[in-house]
C-alpha cells in the first residue's frame, strides 16, 4: 500500500469529487411528501439563461416545480443583470422579489417593486422586465404551462 500523507488524499479526494460535480447537473433538492407537500431548498436552485431574443441581456430563469408535480400553478426562479426585454403574459404571474430592485414598464408607467415587495402582473399584460442593476425573484404562474402559451 502506498504512502500517502492526510494532505496528499484530501487533495485527491478533492480533485475526484469537483470531476464527479463537473460530470453531472446538481439537482433541485426537493423534500416530497406523500401528501403532495414539496419543500424546495432554494439555495440548490441554479437558474440557466433564457432567451430575451436582445443580445446582451442577462437574464435566467428555473422552473422549480413540474407540471407532473403541479399541474395548475408554474413557480421558480428569476434573476437579471442589467436587463430590459418587452414581454406579453398569456397568464397570470405572481413575482415575489427576493433582492434588488424588479421594474415593471408598462403604458408608460414604472411600477418599481424591491426586496420583499409583491408584483401582480394580469394575463395578457404587454410589458417590459427590467432592472436597473440586478434583481432575484420567485414567480407564481398561472395556468402551470406558461412557457407553452
Amino acid at each position: 500500500m502506498n504512502n500517502i500523507d492526510n494532505k496528499e488524499l484530501v487533495e485527491i479526494i478533492a480533485k475526484l469529487v469537483l470531476e464527479k460535480l463537473q460530470q453531472h447537473e446538481i439537482k433541485i433538492i426537493k423534500e416530497v411528501d406523500r401528501s403532495g407537500v414539496i419543500s424546495i431548498k432554494g439555495s440548490t436552485v441554479k437558474c440557466e439563461t433564457f432567451d430575451t431574443g436582445k443580445e446582451g441581456d442577462k437574464v435566467y430563469l428555473k422552473d422549480i416545480l413540474s407540471l407532473d408535480e403541479s399541474p395548475r400553478l408554474g413557480c421558480g426562479f428569476m434573476e437579471m443583470k442589467n436587463s430590459s426585454f418587452p414581454w406579453t403574459l398569456k397568464y397570470d404571474e405572481i413575482d415575489y422579489i427576493i433582492e434588488g430592485t424588479l421594474e415593471i414598464i408598462i403604458n408608460g408607467n414604472k411600477i418599481r417593486g424591491n426586496a420583499g415587495d409583491v408584483i401582480f402582473i394580469p394575463v395578457n399584460s404587454s410589458i417590459e422586465f427590467s432592472t436597473p442593476d440586478y434583481v432575484k425573484f420567485i414567480y407564481v404562474t398561472y395556468p402551470a404551462n406558461w412557457a407553452d402559451l
